[in-house]
């Protein structure tokens, strides 16, 4: 039997992996559209359930309000898939995802920069309060 700390780190692996292949077909230089678009492809092709542009309401005062916010991909309803095509990641990208996170009550997020040479370079765990994680 797994716990949902090795669930989470499962569904994160598939990730890499298939952003990695993303990455190695397209390389540097294309929209975060075009990135987000192949990953889910990709995830999806692998037998992944995968949400694309989900609305991220916030609730405020047990209000939800449309702000306009969305996840790039919901992946097993579980964990967030954040996608850059940036010089680099910054603090404000890790914020916004810390944010999503909890806005959505995921615990687990990834920040998946693909503008680098190697995407080792531009993977980023982001998790946020799950005592099963190993950070």
């Amino acid at each position: 039997m797994t716990t949902e700390g090795e669930r989470l780190n499962g569904i994160r692996e598939r990730i890499i992996g298939a952003a990695i292949d993303v990455h190695r077909a397209l390389g540097p230089g294309l929209l975060e559209s075009a990135y987000e678009a192949c990953l889910y492809h990709e995830l999806v092709e692998s037998g992944l359930s995968v949400a694309q542009q989900v609305p991220l309401p916030v609730v405020y005062r047990e209000v939800k309000l449309d702000c306009g916010y969305r996840l790039d991909l919901l992946v097993e309803n579980a964990v967030i898939a954040e996608i850059k095509a940036a010089e680099r990641l910054l603090p404000i990208h890790q914020a916004q995802l810390l944010s999503y996170l909890r806005l959505s009550g995921c615990h687990v997020g990834l920040l998946l920069n693909f503008n680098v040479k190697v995407l080792k370079q531009g993977i980023r765990r982001v998790v946020d309060g799950f005592p099963d994680s190993t950070q």
